[in-house]
């Protein structure tokens, strides 16, 4: 017996506010898009308390109530979503092949990707419990709620030390936990770390566990790796910026990717290696990051796929 293809005009792989802001313009363009949401329905913003800095929401707004919004605006012009995971593609030729965790092949004329990265933890328990209680990933997304407080970093790289010094502007005290002696971020960022009044090093420390109540973070306590010695900070806020990972291993041997697993676009565009398959949001953003370049790199790919279909 044959399989049934179902083919389709522009299949986006992957929500959040990349994939939602394809899919409303993709589905506005009468592309009749097909999305499957993948492992995270919404993104890394599912597990943001407050967003604060995205246009039109004065008063802020909870992570999932914003993607849920999101989703709502892309189905009322007719976006097909669906809950799965893509699991195998063949980018070889056009139509492009590909296979879901549902059962169901597709043959899809574009394919917008938005997986996203994912922000790498330090896999403690209390890092789980307290996540969106103090506990963040992004210093840019959540340093405002810590006005004035002491609060910690850990990580020793450039994207680190940026937060620290991000955080340093809007916070009473800084500490910047580091398990080696040296931060590894380039001189610049390190001279810059170092000369800030209200960063504190804690060097050659690890995190053992993050301390709170039921108001949230407390404190953090910290394990020197050379001593064993174990010490507890007061902070209310706890940020973790030793990386993140785009989640492109589908993709791996099909497109092209840059050396760190994102994948490559061409400049001004969310082209990618191969024609009719276009990238956005923070799958080939490890700059940025927001909520709201997401949205704008989503608009461009449903943009571009229309344009690609027609011309």
């Amino acid at each position: 017996m044959n399989e049934q293809i179902e083919s389709v005009r522009c299949l986006i792989i992957g929500s959040g506010p990349a994939g939602y802001t394809a899919a409303i313009y993709a589905a506005r363009a009468d592309l009749k898009p097909v999305m499957y949401q993948g492992m995270q329905p919404g993104g890394q913003l599912t597990i943001t308390t407050e967003v604060e800095n995205f246009p039109g929401y004065p008063k802020g707004i909870t992570g999932p109530e914003m993607m849920e919004e999101f989703k709502q605006q892309a189905e009322r012009f007719g976006t097909d979503i669906r809950f799965g995971v893509v699991t195998w593609v063949d980018f070889s030729k056009r139509p492009f092949i590909v296979k879901a965790d549902d059962g169901k092949t597709l043959s899809a004329e574009t394919v917008i990707i938005a997986t996203g990265a994912s922000a790498k933890w330090l896999g403690m328990e209390s890092e789980k419990k307290f996540m969106g209680q103090g506990v963040s990933g992004c210093a840019t997304c959540d340093g405002f709620f810590y006005k004035k407080q002491d609060v910690a970093i850990v990580g020793g790289g450039d994207t680190a030390a940026e937060e620290a010094t991000y955080l340093a502007k809007l916070c009473k005290k800084v500490y910047m936990i580091h398990r080696r002696d040296e931060l590894r971020a380039s001189k610049a960022m390190q001279h810059k770390v170092l000369t800030t009044a209200n960063i504190e090093m804690v060097w050659n420390c690890a995190p053992e566990e993050v301390l709170g109540d039921m108001s949230g973070v407390t404190g953090v306590r910290v394990r020197n790796v050379k001593t064993g010695e174990s010490r507890d900070i007061n902070v209310m806020g706890f940020f973790v910026a030793i990386g993140h990972k785009p989640n492109t291993e589908l993709f791996e041997g099909q497109l092209e990717l840059d050396e760190m697993s994102y994948i490559k676009t061409k400049p001004g565009t969310t082209q990618t290696s191969i024609e009719g398959v276009f990238a956005a949001g923070d799958v080939q953003d490890h700059h940025y990051r927001q909520a709201v370049t997401a949205a704008g790199t989503g608009c461009m790919a449903a943009i571009e796929a229309e344009r690609f279909l027609t011309s």
